[in-house]
This record gives C-alpha cells, structure tokens and sequence, in this order.
C-alpha cells in the first residue's frame, strides 16, 4: 500500500468512528433529555413567589384560616363550601384563598398540596 492510500484509510476509520461517537450521543440526547420549554414558568406561578409561597404566612397551614382545625375546614363539616371532592364523591382536601388571591389547596390533615395563583 502506498503512503497516500494510508493517510486515506486512516481518515476513513478516525471519520467512522467519529459518526458512531455523535450517532450513540444523539441517541442518548433524544431519549433522555427534556425539552428546555417544559421547565420555563412564570414568575406568577412561580412558587419561589413569595405571593405563592408556603413560608408566607396567608399561605400557611398553621394560619387558623387555613387551619384543618377550623370548622370552616374541617373534614366533620359536612355543611362546609371549601371541600374538594374527587369524581367519587370523596373528599380528598379542602381549599382557602389568601388575601392576595392565591387559592391553596389542603389535604384532609392540612399539608398543602397545591396552588392557584390566579384565583377563582
């Protein structure tokens, strides 16, 4: 073999390898990887927000508003308008709104479980 059919062969092989090496990344990118728009939210709905947040205090369970304890609230309550019902009929929680407008939602112990920046 001549010296120029060398150089061409290794050129080959390093250029093979290299398409290999970026073919099994771009696998593993297309199947792991999220897209970057699913992570973006806004500020509003952010629950770094401290209007959202559970270290403010309007949207704290210990606040007696947002308390299980309260009768407003309260799982035995069966008169109660904050209960929140799944497709059964259950009551799985209860809901308050801060006096910003942020509704939070409880569980029947009184652990928030989520939030509605928006309000009714």
């Amino acid at each position: 073999m001549k010296d120029y059919q060398k150089g061409y062969w290794q050129g080959y092989w390093s250029g093979s390898l290299i398409g290999i090496i970026a073919c099994i990344v771009g696998l593993y990118i297309g199947t792991y990887a999220r897209p970057a728009c699913a992570q973006v939210q806004s500020w509003e709905t952010s629950p770094q927000n401290w209007r959202n947040s559970e270290q403010n205090w309007d949207n704290n369970p210990q606040k007696w508003e947002n308390s299980p304890q309260n009768w407003k609230n309260n799982y035995n309550n069966y008169n109660s308008k904050d209960g929140v019902y799944d497709n059964i009929g259950n009551r799985i929680g209860y809901e308050t709104m801060s006096p910003s407008g942020v509704i939070n939602y409880y569980d029947n112990q009184g652990t928030r479980k989520g939030y509605n920046p928006y309000g009714k």
